[in-house]
């Protein structure tokens, strides 16, 4: 393990925004000035949340250079590779694809065999049970870097309160780098009992309360992950009518007056196979206290704590339970088909 690891920062809401993507430049800052790490950027140039760790396959992926400039992170483009300018921090790359391709080039394309570990995030809103981490983007960098047997962490920060004030921005992100750090120098030793190489990834998710801005921070807990499930993701939409202009003789046919051109609405031609996303999460962003497991990672969050929850980049399979097969022969089935 090298003293001054390099890092892989990638996430899913792209570049600096305030709205869209408002806090991976401050974690940059972070982990480059207080840790003192070196950290590479490779971020998809738009958003891509929600899209789990899908790679594109049929489209040629395009990027670009950015420089981020204090203090907010807006910066510059351009097409080739240049020096910085006064008040530019670094360069990052921004590719037209998904968090999980980012990454994946990023490790194998732009800087083959020099990360040590990635970052993926943090997310805009909370990645905690299993129907948002199976659909998160940052998860999927996360988990994608992972099968490439790279260290990886997903970040992420609840939205509780909104708009969310900036004041918790910082200590959001001096408690996430702490985090960080830790897991970093002791990867699967944790109090788990996780040894090494059990663990492929941490997915890590602080909420943004007013605890944060206490003297005694937030509580973290190891948590496993909520199972959890959804409804209905879309809603349809009825195609809108379509308008057509006819010319009409308002004073009848035998009348000298000119003829006027009046606005109609016809049924609309299209399919009415039309749907928009609109997802309906009440049960998942305000769950009720007995629908959550003890020691999950909704639980933390309901309660007002930090959860960092150890993952495996496999589906998970039940456990064995009385099911122990003691020769290869006892998993033959028995059943007459």
């Amino acid at each position: 393990m090298s003293a001054r690891p390099r890092i892989l920062l990638t996430n899913d809401d792209g570049p600096p925004d305030s709205k869209e993507s408002p806090y991976i430049f401050g974690l940059y800052n972070h982990l480059t000035e207080n840790l003192g790490w070196d950290v590479k950027v490779v971020i998809p140039s738009s958003q891509k949340s929600w899209i789990g760790k899908a790679y594109q396959i049929k489209e040629v992926t395009k990027g670009s250079y950015f420089y981020p400039r204090n203090p907010d992170g807006q910066g510059e483009l351009a097409l080739v590779s240049r020096p910085l300018k006064e008040n530019e921090v670094a360069e990052w790359i921004l590719l037209d694809a998904t968090p999980a391709t980012c990454a994946n080039i990023g490790l194998h394309n732009i800087y083959p065999g020099e990360i040590d570990l990635v970052v993926s995030g943090p997310n805009l809103g909370r990645n905690s049970s299993s129907a948002f981490a199976l659909s998160s983007g940052t998860v999927g960098a996360a988990m994608s870097s992972s099968l490439s047997k790279v260290r990886s962490i997903a970040l992420s920060y609840g939205t509780v309160i909104h708009p969310t004030p900036s004041s918790y921005f910082e200590p959001a992100h001096i408690l996430g780098t702490k985090i960080i750090d830790y897991l970093w120098r002791n990867w699967g030793s944790d109090e788990l009992g996780l040894k090494n190489k059990e663990v492929d990834l941490y997915n890590v998710n602080i909420p943004l309360i007013e605890g944060l801005l206490g003297e005694d921070g937030l509580k973290i807990y190891w948590t496993t992950m909520w199972r959890t499930s959804y409804g209905r993701l879309f809603k349809n939409i009825p195609p809108p009518p379509v308008t057509t202009i006819a010319k009409v003789d308002v004073a009848g046919p035998d009348s000298a007056m000119p003829s006027e051109e009046i606005a109609r609405s016809a049924e609309s031609t299209e399919s009415n196979l039309v749907f928009q996303w609109s997802p309906s999460m009440e049960g998942l962003i305000r769950p009720d206290h007995s629908s959550l497991t003890e020691g999950s990672d909704g639980w933390a969050l309901y309660n007002g704590a930090v959860s960092v929850t150890p993952l495996r980049a496999s589906f998970a399979e039940p456990v064995a339970g009385e099911h122990v097969f003691a020769s290869a022969e006892d998993r033959v089935w028995k059943m007459r088909l």
